[in-house]
C-alpha cells in the first residue's frame, strides 16, 4: 500500500480523499447518471468498486432489496477471485475469516457392504501449485461487504441505492443520456412509486430472472438437466469424520452429496442429490421440505448420521445450463456500427450448477471486465469500440464454463457403477483444477489483446491469460514481494520491463527503452497521459533487473523507472525490482535473457509480449486502444 505522497495521512490509508462526484455526493438518486448498475450482487459490487476509482464518472448502483444482503447463496471463492481481491485491497482480511480448502475427500460405497460409505481417496486441492492464493469458502454477503467498503472509501464515495426495482428501459438512437430507465420503489414510505432515470450506460447484474436482459430482447438458451439438488447451510450433530473437510460422497443407490465446510469452524453446506425430475414436474420439486432433504442426506451418508440443529439458509434447485447469445444490446449484424449501451453480467447471461463453485467467481470477472472499459470510454481514454470486446470476451468464457459444469455435474450425479473407472470423479477433479480455479481464461486477439508473435520471449506469461505473479526483490528496501500483487484495481495499464543482461547504469535495451518511454512523442506515456496528471496516472511502468538487489544501483536506474509523483514531486521507489536468486522470475516465467516487455491490462490479463526494442510496435498497439488525441505531459 502506498500513501503519504500527497502529504501525511494520519487516518486509515484505505480511505482515499473524495474527488469529483465524491465531493458532496447527493444522497438521492439523480435523474441523470453516466452508469446505472442494476443489482448489488457480486458482478454489480465489483463493478461499483472499480467505477468508484474514477471520480469524474457518475455511477449509481440500485437494488430492490431494502439493504445489504445478509445471507448469501454462493460461498466458493476460487484462487483467481482471491487474486482479484488482492487488487482491490482486501485479500488478506477475507483470507483470515474464510475456510481454506486444502484437500478433498472422496467417499464411495464400501465394496464389502455397499449400503455403507467409506473414504476411498484424498486429493490435494492444488497439487501443482497453480496459484499462490488459496481456495476459500466464505459467505457471499461478506464478499459484497468488502467490495462495498472499497467503493465507499474510493474517491467517488459510491454507496448502493437500495429499495429501487428495475422495471424496463428504452435505448434512443442519440442524445447525451440515451438510455431511459423506469424504476419502482420497492421499499420505504413511497413504495410502489415509479420514476425514470437517464443514463449513458446500464450494466445489468440482476440475476437469472434479469429484467434488464428481457428489456434488450436477450434470452437464456439451453437446457435443464432434469436433476434436482437440495442445498442447506446448517449447524448439525454428526459422527461423519470428515465433516470439516470438503467431500464428494457417492452412495450405492441413494444419490450423492457435495459437502463443503463453511467459515467459522461450525457451519457447513451440503448439496444433497434429490434425483431425477420428470419433465412434467413444473417446478414441484422446489417444494421439497427441509425434513425430506435431511432424510435423503442420512440415506446417502449411512452408516453415519446427521441431526440438523439449526438451518441458516436452504434452497432447492434444478441444474440448468443456459447462455445468452450475446451480452450486450447490439445485434450481431450491427457490431462495429452501433456501440452498446446496455450490458448483462453473471446469472443474467449464463446459468449453471453451483457445485463447481463458479457462479460468483465468473460473475465477478464479468463485472470487472466491463467496468474498467466503460470507465475508460467515459473518461475519453478509449474509443467506444472498446465496449464491443466485453461480450466478445466473456461469452466464450461462459460457454467454456457451461461445458465444464456439464461434465462435473454429470460425474457428481452418476452412480459409482455408471463410471468407466472407479476413480473417474477424483481424477477429473485433479486434472481440471486449473479451470475451476479461474486460471484457464485466455482471451483471443483483439484491440486489447495482441498476437502472440513474440510469446517465446516470456513463455510463462501467455498472451490473453492473467499475469501469473512471481516473487521478486524490491530494490529500495530488499523486501521479497510478489510482482503481481502491486497491481491494484486503479484502471491503469502495466508495462513490465524485464531488463536485458547489463546492469543498471550500463548501456542496454532497458536503458534505451527508458529514454524512449519517458521522452518520445510516440511513447504511450507521453502521448496519452493527461497533462495535469502524474506521469504514472494511466501507465504503471516497472523494471525488473536480472541481477540480485545488491547488484542494482538505484542511483544508476533511469528516471523513467523512478518517476516523481504527487504535488511534492516525490520519487516512487516501488517500480524497481530485481530477480530473487532463490526463485528467479526470469527462470520461473521463461523470460528471455535479452529481455522482454510484458503489457498487462487493468484487469490483470497479459495484453502483449514484445522485445525490448519493439518501440514502434508498442506505440502502434496502444494507438489502437487509446484515443489518438495527444496529451503532452512534462516529464
Amino acid at each position: 500500500m502506498q500513501f503519504h505522497h500527497h502529504g501525511y495521512v494520519s487516518g486509515d490509508p484505505r480511505i482515499q480523499p473524495p474527488a469529483g462526484v465524491g465531493v458532496d455526493r447527493p444522497e438521492e438518486l439523480p435523474d441523470e447518471v453516466d452508469v446505472l448498475v442494476v443489482g448489488s450482487g457480486p458482478a454489480g459490487m465489483i463493478a461499483a468498486a472499480q467505477l468508484a476509482q474514477f471520480p469524474n464518472v457518475v455511477t449509481r448502483v440500485i437494488d430492490r432489496r431494502p439493504g445489504r444482503l445478509e445471507v448469501g447463496q454462493a460461498d466458493g471463492i476460487q484462487a483467481r477471485s482471491v487474486e482479484t481481491f488482492q487488487a482491490f485491497g482486501f485479500a488478506n482480511r477475507i483470507i483470515e475469516e474464510a475456510y481454506r480448502i486444502t484437500e478433498m475427500a472422496f467417499w464411495k460405497p464400501d465394496p464389502e457392504n455397499p449400503k455403507n460409505i467409506v473414504r476411498a481417496a484424498r486429493t490435494p486441492d492444488d497439487r501443482t501449485g497453480i496459484s499462490e492464493f488459496p481456495h476459500l469458502i466464505v459467505n457471499q454477503a461478506r464478499v459484497l461487504d468488502y467490495f462495498a467498503e472499497v467503493a465507499r472509501n474510493a474517491p467517488a464515495r459510491l454507496v448502493p441505492d437500495y429499495g429501487y426495482e428495475f422495471v424496463t428501459l428504452d435505448v434512443a438512437d442519440d442524445g447525451d443520456y440515451p438510455v431511459t430507465i423506469t424504476l419502482r420503489r420497492s421499499a420505504g414510505e413511497d413504495a410502489g412509486a415509479e420514476r425514470t432515470v437517464r443514463a449513458k450506460y446500464v450494466i445489468g447484474c440482476d440475476g437469472a430472472r434479469s429484467e434488464v436482459r428481457e428489456s434488450i430482447g436477450r434470452e437464456l438458451v439451453g437446457d435443464q438437466a432434469n436433476h434436482a439438488w437440495g442445498v442447506m447451510d446448517v449447524l448439525a450433530d454428526t459422527d461423519f469424520p470428515d465433516i470439516r473437510t470438503k467431500c464428494a460422497i457417492q452412495s450405492h443407490d441413494g444419490g450423492s452429496i457435495l459437502h463443503i465446510p463453511r467459515e467459522g469452524n461450525y457451519l457447513f453446506r451440503m448439496y444433497v442429490d434429490l434425483g431425477e425430475v420428470s419433465e412434467d414436474d413444473h417446478g414441484a420439486v422446489r417444494n421439497t421440505t427441509q425434513e425430506e432433504v435431511e432424510a435423503r442426506a442420512n440415506v446417502i451418508m449411512h452408516p453415519y448420521t446427521l441431526t440438523v440443529k439449526h438451518v441458516c439458509w436452504r434452497s432447492v434447485y434444478e441444474v440448468g445450463h443456459r447462455l445468452a447469445e450475446k451480452f450486450d444490446d447490439v445485434p450481431e449484424q450491427l457490431v462495429g456500427i452501433r456501440s452498446p449501451r446496455v450490458f448483462i453480467t453473471g446469472d443474467a447471461c449464463h446459468t449453471h450448477s453451483a457445485k463447481a463453485g463458479q457462479g460468483m467467481n465468473v460473475s465477478m470477472q464479468d463485472g470487472w471486465n466491463i467496468a474498467w472499459k466503460v470507465a475508460h470510454v467515459l473518461e475519453g481514454r478509449a474509443p467506444e469500440a472498446l465496449l464491443d470486446t466485453y461480450s466478445a470476451e466473456r461469452q466464450v468464457i461462459a460457454q467454456n464454463l457451461i461445458d465444464f459444469d456439464k461434465q462435473w455435474s454429470s460425474l457428481m450425479a452418476a452412480k459409482p457403477e455408471e463410471l468407466d473407472d472407479p476413480s473417474e470423479l477424483e481424477d477429473f477433479y485433479v486434472k481440471t483444477a486449473e479451470f475451476p480455479a479461474g486460471l484457464m481464461t485466455q482471451y483471443q486477439p483483439s484491440m486489447i489483446i495482441g498476437a502472440a508473435t513474440h510469446q517465446s520471449l516470456a513463455t510463462g506469461f501467455p498472451v490473453g491469460k492473467r499475469f501469473k505473479s512471481n516473487v521478486v526483490t524490491r530494490v529500495c528496501d530488499a523486501n521479497p514481494v510478489h510482482l503481481g500483487h502491486h497491481h491494484r484495481a486503479d484502471g491503469r495499464w502495466r508495462i513490465y520491463v524485464f531488463a536485458d543482461r547489463p546492469a543498471a547504469g550500463r548501456r542496454s535495451k532497458a536503458t534505451d527503452f527508458a529514454e524512449w518511454i519517458a521522452g518520445s512523442p510516440e511513447s504511450p506515456v507521453v502521448a496519452y497521459t493527461p497533462k495535469d496528471g502524474d506521469v504514472d496516472a494511466w501507465f504503471d511502468v516497472k523494471v525488473i533487473y536480472q541481477q540480485d538487489h545488491t547488484g542494482v544501483d538505484l542511483a544508476a536506474v533511469p528516471q523513467a523507472y523512478l518517476p516523481k509523483v504527487g504535488p511534492f514531486d516525490i520519487v516512487d521507489y516501488e517500480k524497481v525490482y530485481a530477480a530473487d536468486p532463490q526463485d528467479d522470475i526470469f527462470e520461473a516465467r521463461g523470460i528471455d535473457r535479452d529481455g522482454a516487455l510484458v503489457v498487462v491490462r487493468p484487469d490483470h490479463y497479459v495484453a502483449n509480449v514484445l522485445p525490448l526494442d519493439a518501440k514502434e510496435e508498442l506505440a502502434t498497439f496502444f494507438a489502437g486502444i487509446f484515443n489518438t488525441k495527444k496529451r503532452p505531459v512534462a516529464l
